[in-house]
């Protein structure tokens, strides 16, 4: 069957609940179990040093790393073993995008509401470009991502690991909530709005709602939960300064999470906003780029995560020049540098995401906007966040991380998401800029899905 064929069907069946066929599951899956790929002569940063490696051989034995060694490795030379040679190239984990919006990428914000169909199809496309950026897993922080993540896992479609919230769980009026005055007065119980129907976020207004919502993403397959504790920059009914959720209502979500053994996670920027997220409960908190002095010590007092974007320009230019949302992306962009010197004073434990929205060109900015922390931190430093310091906050879904295993780093045992680029990032970290010239192997989960360098 045509790719755009086989595409269109796996979305209908998905939407439908229909189980998909083995045939077609087959098709697409990953590489064999016992296959070996062996890279042989490279130079390892290994997700957590500042240098690289003395030359190496790699080994990978279906989808982990099974041995790493200064020596030669023999291997059986069988129709599934592949060879390598790195030419003293660099061999890195794949790159993690803490903060990313999967299914909200090629849309504009009216599309998002509109066929699903189509927007399913949108997105997968956005995946395989996400996978061949080198961004080998994806936290998504909200969105309808489950039958996307079920398409990836199947291996109908290319795309890196995601580790889904779900919909955004906000309140009347909140960062999230996207009705139109028009559609007010709620009805409690009543039915449910378009954004909420699809997926994209839920209102929940009370502790019980909160909890109900919390626990149907669960049931979905939520590796974690997201709220919105305080405004956002587009939804058009949410100032930056508002705090929204009650810290009951936040606790409802954190009980319920915790009773999954998973976290909350909770949009927020401003000192109250945070402070509120963090006495009930909240682990990790996304943004908070207009925190002050005190409340980033209380931040890494209490060991919270920081998720934090050094967000583009272009991101806030994309707003219309005299709209809300452009006033709220003028009163948030002067924090971003603040908000990262204040990570660094007080060492708070800092994830790096980017939160790409509506805009396919600034998604394949990707690997820059990671290149652009160099602003605070050195290569060395921005790399090892994008790849074991964000894999540890991934880890912190226990037992609901769909992927068990270690991620962001080259060692023995880990799963295997390796880059192979033309250069030393630690020395050049623009080489992520421009993924499709540098980045000459890209492996997920031991199955190679770029190779330029077959001879």
């Amino acid at each position: 069957m045509t790719s755009m064929f086989r595409r269109t069907l796996v979305a209908t069946l998905l939407l439908m609940g229909v189980g998909l066929p083995s045939a077609i599951r087959a098709q697409g899956g990953a590489e064999a179990s016992g296959a070996v790929t062996l890279f042989e002569n490279v130079r390892i940063f290994d997700g957590r040093s500042a240098t690289l490696s003395a030359p190496s051989n790699v080994l990978v034995r279906g989808n982990r790393i099974e041995t790493i060694s200064t020596e030669s490795i023999a291997v059986d030379r069988r129709a599934d073993t592949r060879v390598i040679d790195g030419g003293g190239r660099t061999l890195m984990p794949g790159l993690i995008d803490n903060h990313w919006h999967a299914m909200l990428i090629r849309v504009t914000p009216a599309e998002s509401f509109g066929d699903v169909g189509y927007t399913n199809l949108l997105a997968a496309e956005e995946a395989t470009d996400t996978l061949m950026r080198g961004f080998t897993t994806v936290r998504d922080v909200g969105g309808p991502v489950f039958g996307l993540k079920r398409a990836i896992d199947e291996g109908i479609v290319k795309g890196p690991r995601i580790y889904p919230s779900g919909a955004v769980i906000t309140v009347t009026s909140g960062h999230g909530d996207f009705r139109q005055l028009t559609d007010l007065p709620r009805t409690i119980g009543g039915k449910l709005t378009r954004m909420e129907q699809i997926g994209g976020s839920m209102v929940a207004d009370t502790p019980d709602e909160v909890r109900i919502r919390s626990r149907e993403q669960l049931m979905q397959g939520a590796s974690q939960i997201k709220l919105t504790a305080g405004g956002g920059v587009s939804s058009p009914f949410s100032p930056i300064d508002v705090t929204t959720f009650t810290e009951a209502e936040l606790r409802a979500a954190v009980e319920a999470a915790e009773n999954w053994g998973t976290y909350v996670a909770a949009h927020a920027f401003t000192p109250e906003a945070i402070r509120r997220s963090i006495a009930a409960g909240v682990k990790c908190i996304e943004h908070g780029m207009l925190m002050d002095d005190e409340t980033a010590r209380l931040i890494a007092e209490k060991g919270i995560w920081l998720s934090m974007q050094p967000l583009p320009e272009g991101l806030r230019l994309g707003f219309p020049e005299g709209s809300v949302q452009r006033a709220k992306a003028d009163e948030v962009w002067p924090g971003i540098a603040r908000t990262y010197e204040l990570a660094k004073k007080h060492k708070i434990k800092t994830a790096w995401g980017t939160d790409v929205l509506f805009s396919r060109a600034l998604a394949q900015q990707q690997g820059a906007i990671l290149a652009s922390l160099v602003r605070w931190y050195s290569p060395a430093e921005a790399l090892v966040m994008a790849t074991s310091t964000n894999a540890e906050l991934l880890a912190l879904s226990g037992k609901r991380n769909p992927y068990p295993g270690k991620l962001g780093v080259v060692e023995q045992g880990a799963l295997a998401d390796l880059l192979l680029v033309d250069g030393n990032p630690l020395e050049d970290i623009d080489l992520v800029a421009d993924p499709g010239r540098n980045f000459l192997v890209i492996m997920k989960d031991g199955t190679v899905y770029k190779n330029t360098l077959i001879q």
